[in-house]
């Protein structure tokens, strides 16, 4: 219920305005931790896909229905959090690598869908980085968002 209080208290009507005052908006790169950190906080499903053209061409909701039947990693898409939590049990140096290189994912869609009970949730999809678009010599953006 805290979760809701603190959704509540943001500025707008639309998930997009409320999401918006706090730097959430489409076409813009933010750090995986960070939209960790909107999920836990405001209770927005956050959701990473790995796959361009289904982020980007096709509603949540039809995606989710198509790959209902696969196990949480065999999905072309995972919650951030279920993302985060995975690798950092697999990836000792994980926590090391993010404060030196931040994973960017860029925002596809922010909106809202309905939940299996019948409500709706605010959501935000976002597109993971290909493997070779990874700048590795890049400097590290001074910024978390």
């Amino acid at each position: 219920m805290e979760k809701m209080k603190v959704w509540s208290a943001l500025g707008g009507t639309t998930p997009a305005e409320k999401l918006g005052t706090i730097g959430v908006t489409e076409g813009r790169m933010l750090d995986v931790r960070f939209l960790d950190d909107i999920a836990r906080t405001y209770g927005v499903s956050v959701i990473l896909f790995f796959e361009e053209d289904l982020a980007r061409t096709r509603t949540l909701e039809s995606v989710q229905q198509e790959f209902s039947h696969a196990g949480e990693f065999e999905r072309p898409y995972i919650a951030v959090g279920s993302f985060l939590k995975f690798t950092r049990e697999n990836d000792p140096s994980f926590e090391q690598t993010m404060r030196e290189l931040p994973l960017m994912i860029e925002i596809v869609t922010v909106g809202e869908t309905r939940t299996k009970e019948g409500g709706t949730v605010p959501y935000v999809s976002g597109l993971m980085p290909f493997l070779d678009e990874l700048d590795v010599d890049a400097n590290p953006q001074s910024s978390v968002q």
